[in-house]
């Protein structure tokens, strides 16, 4: 990083950290897949999350990012598509909790679920390439803190050192969430547990899904 871009940098990093770590759809899939399926798959699916970074990264690099930002509905279509897998997400928490917690073993967590390292990786990446909150992030930051005279080589820094950052987090929050006393407290309310994450991740979708029908209704008049 050349000093001449060491502030933006800094900057970036600062305001991407803080939309890290707050509580989110990402956060809420971490830790359920942490507590129910143990430390192997939780980890996979916070390297997942870290890789969807990479598609908000790309669309933004390439120009969409600012084409979504003068576009409505563009916009509108893409909050629509997170809303709708966040809102199927919440569902299937709620429909499937209990059913993975019931004799779970303490000490062997990643063989009872059904899933498998690919398709752990595959929901981190998915519920944040399809995260509205991360599109309206880089729509925000990338043309607000990154100037629009920084090399396209500086900006792909930037964009490799988010990805880090997230998948660094959420390994962080899996080995948390997957130290035996910790884990053990969570499985003990297993079902009410999955019952709270699928809450919390249709509280997200119906909030945005709100918003957009806000806007709909806006442009309709």
């Amino acid at each position: 990083m050349t000093p001449d871009y060491l502030g933006e940098f800094l900057a970036l990093a600062a305001i991407h950290f803080l939309a890290v770590v707050a509580p989110g759809p990402d956060f809420a899939v971490t830790i359920r897949q942490s507590v129910l399926y143990g430390r192997r798959l939780g980890i996979a699916t916070a390297v997942g999350i870290g890789a969807g970074i990479s598609v908000h990264v790309i669309y933004t690099l390439l120009g969409v990012g600012a084409l979504m930002h003068t576009t409505p509905w563009l916009l509108s279509a893409a909050e629509l598509v997170g809303g709708a897998y966040l809102l199927y997400l919440g569902i299937m928490f709620i429909r499937q909790a209990g059913k993975h917690t019931t004799g779970l073993a303490l000490d062997a967590p990643a063989e009872t679920g059904a899933r498998s390292f690919r398709q752990s990786f595959a929901l981190g990446f998915l519920t944040n390439a399809t995260n509205p909150k991360a599109t309206l992030f880089f729509l925000a930051v990338f043309t607000t803190v990154v100037s629009d005279s920084t090399p396209l080589r500086i900006q792909m820094l930037y964009g490799g050192w988010m990805c880090l950052v997230n998948a660094g987090w959420f390994v962080l929050v899996s080995l948390v969430f997957t130290s035996p006393p910790v884990r053990e407290r969570f499985l003990r309310i297993g079902h009410w547990f999955e019952r709270l994450m699928g809450v919390l991740l249709i509280a997200f979708s119906m909030r945005l899904l709100w918003g957009i029908g806000g806007v709909i209704s806006t442009f309709s008049k």
